[in-house]
């Protein structure tokens, strides 16, 4: 005789794989949205703090271009924006708000690098508020 509870326990198996499958769908589409959300946030996190290192770089070399004896603001604009062209910044300023041409030595020569988080963002650009950067970086004339 056979055994009445051979065919429902080979159904039973069948039933429950599938309502497993049913759940392992709704938790990807639960999950997928987070993961997404911190994918794309690191990278935006990211490219942020790039920027931000560009324009420290950027406005140290220019600080310490305008330091040097003999050196002009227009030297050490040169020098920042080959660098934030380099990395591809865009819409950056370059200011020296003490001026460098007619500092004497000893006196401190202030350079300030600024860029927008907007225009330099690679994904969310137009959804993320947008914020100004600014690297400042003081030295003393040579």
């Amino acid at each position: 005789m056979a055994n009445p509870f051979k065919r429902s326990s080979i159904l039973g198996a069948r039933s429950g794989r599938r309502k497993r499958d049913g759940v392992a769908a709704v938790e990807f589409a639960v999950c997928m949205p987070v993961i997404v959300l911190l994918v794309f946030g690191s990278i935006e996190a990211s490219s942020f703090i790039f920027l931000k290192q560009s324009l420290n770089v950027a406005c140290y070399e220019a600080v310490r271009e305008a330091s040097q004896s003999g050196s002009t603001e227009a030297d050490a604009d040169a020098r920042a924006v080959a660098i934030l062209e380099s990395r591809r910044v865009n819409d950056f300023e370059i200011q020296f708000p003490t001026g460098v041409d007619d500092l004497q030595r000893g006196e401190q020569v202030v350079c300030e690098v600024s860029a927008p988080t907007r225009t330099n963002s690679p994904i969310a650009g137009e959804f993320v508020t947008n914020r100004t950067l600014v690297a400042r970086v003081v030295m003393l004339k040579e």
